[in-house]
């Protein structure tokens, strides 16, 4: 792909900032590539149109980009990027300059647009928010090397590892060193498993109150040092063993209670060695 033509690349691209050519209408950025690919005027703005209209921006054609929102911007250079009728579009942050309510409604609309489309689309961000809402799979990275590539609701309930447990999940998982759980992991993890085990991670809404059944991995004695409510989310802070933990189901229960009871679910805890996940 190096040496070949960008044109022949068939590949789409939409950066953070929006790389609009100032002093061309929304009209013209958009029907740019096309005029670069030699195609003839009334058949690149016919199509240039027809992905204003896909963009939600075809009330904008005759205005320059320093006229039109962030958003709208945005819109106009994703749709640039399709004119080309690519084979890959790459997103590279593109959202990142927007206020939170449109980056909400911009990755929507994205999600929209592949759909239409059907173009094969790379989505990169930091924002692992925005990753699990817009995308079909999920691959993270460290250091330039793949971490796990599948599902969003694979990686937030399977993990490979404690980085990718820790990277995928707000609030963030719950770490604590495994054998802060041995006691009262004994019965329902093999010895061989809490040998091995080093760390031990937990989401917040695996620490419950009430015994659920089937679903109990183990009762645990604890203390709830504070709990906090913001707007519709609710926290505990739980002491055990000398460790922090989180709870996002436990905030119903006072604080300050001599050691109470409550219970770790099987979904949503798991065991790590050095490794990866036990």
């Amino acid at each position: 792909m190096t040496k070949k033509d960008a044109l022949a690349r068939k590949v789409g691209m939409v950066f953070q900032n929006y790389s609009l050519y100032p002093h061309l209408s929304v009209l013209d950025n958009i029907a740019f590539p096309l005029k670069m690919a030699k195609v003839s005027k009334a058949e690149r703005h016919a199509k240039a149109k027809d992905l204003a209209k896909l963009v939600h921006v075809e009330d904008q054609l005759d205005k320059k980009p320093g006229a039109l929102s962030g958003g709208q911007q945005q819109r106009v250079a994703i749709a640039r990027a399709l004119a080309k009728s690519p084979s890959l579009l790459l997103l590279d942050e593109p959202l990142s300059n927007l206020d939170a309510r449109l980056r909400i409604e911009m990755r929507e609309e994205i999600r929209r647009i592949q759909r239409e489309t059907g173009v094969t689309t790379i989505f990169v961000t930091h924002d692992q928010d925005e990753a699990l809402h817009i995308s079909d799979n999920i691959m993270v990275l460290a250091n330039g090397s793949i971490q796990q590539f599948s599902s969003p609701q694979k990686l937030y309930e399977r993990p490979n590892n404690l980085f990718v447990a820790k990277f995928i999940g707000e609030p963030v998982i719950n770490t604590l060193p495994a054998q802060a759980l041995t006691t009262d992991l004994a019965s329902a993890v093999s010895e061989d498993i809490l040998k091995q085990a080093v760390t031990a991670g937990i989401r917040s809404e695996a620490i419950i109150p009430y015994d659920a059944g089937d679903n109990v991995l183990a009762k645990l004695h604890g203390k709830i040092t504070q709990s906090s409510k913001y707007g519709r989310e609710a926290t505990a802070d739980i002491t055990y063993n000398g460790e922090h933990l989180l709870s996002t189901e436990m905030a119903g229960v006072a604080a300050n209670q001599p050691d109470l009871d409550f219970y770790l679910t099987k979904s949503g805890f798991f065991l790590f060695d050095q490794s990866g996940a036990l």
